[in-house]
């Protein structure tokens, strides 16, 4: 099969790693992203001037971006003291442009031209929505950032999340994602970066109806406050139970294992390594797959460099 178009849906660090990795390849990227973000430097410029949420956004155009480093850092640039500290660069620079061409499409579609990005960045929907989830205790929190870090160590799982408003598909993420070859999903947050995506009206559709192939990149280790305790299967379930069981043609997961004392420091935290033990490998729909996908460094994440690999290793260039 050959793959000329490529449509990530996810965002965060997980969809900065795909397109990290992807876009030293000879295909067209779309990355469509979430807007449910609302921490930090995001949520204050949410809250104070009315803007849609940059920071995801931000995230994918540097990753797609062929421009100098010094852009580069400079999209990435957090200020440290004084009236805009904990603001990013990125985040004023898109909120300022959305204010100045009187629309977020427009700010993304400036700062794209800026960054020389190879591909497309997509938000997945225009309107301005929240995230909400319900515990099982039937406790309900409001807003990404809260459901992303929580306040309770304790924190009773997370049953099911939805958005207010539930938002409609951006009529240029349902294009991409009608013209995609491939389809991938995730990595990142489960609850925070991924699933939002699909919360949206219209979204699961567009998927569904979709000629690509649909692939979910599973995570490399679980997250305190969102899937403690998960295995690879979860990750798995809650994917489906969003977007539809039948729908994913591949799930690819790490196997390789971080060093000892890498994975102690992340059990301090509160996080583990994702188990596959318990994945059907005979599994047809989806066709589970595995592979050492993990980096070297002090941090445990997918490998932009051997993610882009095996997934083109799949999906033959020929």
């Amino acid at each position: 099969m050959k793959i000329k178009h490529i449509v990530t849906i996810g965002g965060g660090t997980g969809t900065f790693v795909v397109l990290s990795g992807l876009k030293k390849y000879p295909v067209n990227l779309s990355a469509v992203v979430s807007m449910a973000d609302d921490g930090g430097s995001t949520g204050v410029l949410r809250d104070e001037y009315g803007v849609l949420p940059p920071g995801d956004i931000r995230r994918a155009l540097v990753a797609l971006s062929e421009s100098s480093e010094t852009l580069r850092d400079l999209f990435t640039y957090r200020f440290e003291d004084g009236g805009l500290q904990g603001h990013n660069f990125g985040n004023l620079f898109l909120s300022t442009l959305e204010k100045v061409t009187g629309d977020f499409t427009s700010a993304v579609r400036e700062a794209s031209t800026l960054l020389s990005i190879n591909g497309e960045v997509v938000p997945v929907t225009l309107d301005n929505v929240r995230l909400h989830a319900r515990l099982v205790n039937g406790k309900v929190i409001k807003g990404q950032t809260r459901i992303d870090i929580p306040k309770d160590l304790n924190r009773a799982k997370i049953e099911s999340v939805w958005l207010e408003p539930q938002g409609r598909i951006n009529p240029s993420a349902r294009r991409v994602i009608h013209s995609a070859d491939l389809i991938i999903i995730g990595p990142g947050d489960l609850y925070g970066s991924v699933i939002p995506n699909l919360l949206v009206r219209g979204v699961p559709e567009a998927i569904k109806s979709s000629k690509a192939k649909k692939i979910y990149i599973g995570n490399t280790m679980t997250k305190h406050g969102e899937t403690n305790d998960f295995k690879a299967e979860d990750f798995l379930k809650e994917i489906e139970k969003y977007l539809g069981e039948g729908v994913l043609d591949y799930a690819l997961f790490n196997k390789k294992k971080p060093q000892p004392a890498l994975a102690a420091r992340y059990r301090k935290e509160g996080a583990h390594y994702v188990d596959i033990s318990n994945l059907d490998l005979k599994s047809k729909k989806p066709k589970i797959l595995t592979a050492d996908l993990i980096d070297t460094g002090k941090l445990v994440r997918h490998s932009p460099k051997k993610l882009a690999e095996t997934l083109l290793a799949l999906f033959s260039q020929r």
